[in-house]
């Protein structure tokens, strides 16, 4: 018999692995804003909760007062019954944790998911 000689798997680039995990990471991220979307959707009809848009509105007033948020951070601010979604890049821990603190000190807000990314940093 004559052996098969199955070619090697390629080397992957040391920095694809912290890629596909960042990657991975968002995709994760996306599907759970999703399904909660889809719940409060049944819930809340297609223009959202009611002061939904207030929070939004009074939230991103609240980091455009805070120069530590400002660009180049980039943060992303959705309200979905009263839970507000934060997602996007900051430069520093401490810009997220304070990002977090500002949302939930909003009236109205009754939680605060927190899916900002720090630049540099892999989850």
């Amino acid at each position: 018999m004559s052996r098969i000689d199955f070619p090697s798997e390629p080397e992957m680039p040391a920095n694809a692995s912290s890629r596909w995990h960042a990657a991975f990471f968002v995709g994760l991220i996306f599907l759970a804003i999703t399904l909660s979307a889809c719940s409060i959707y049944k819930k809340c009809g297609l223009n959202g909760c009611a002061g939904d848009a207030g929070i939004t509105a009074a939230v991103q007033k609240e980091f455009d007062e805070r120069s530590e948020l400002k660009p180049p951070n980039r943060i992303s601010i959705q309200t979905l019954d009263h839970v507000v979604y934060l997602s996007g890049l900051v430069d520093t821990e401490f810009e997220r944790n304070i990002a977090e603190s500002v949302a939930h000190d909003v009236p109205g807000v009754v939680r605060v998911v927190n899916s900002i990314a720090v630049l540099g940093t892999v989850y």
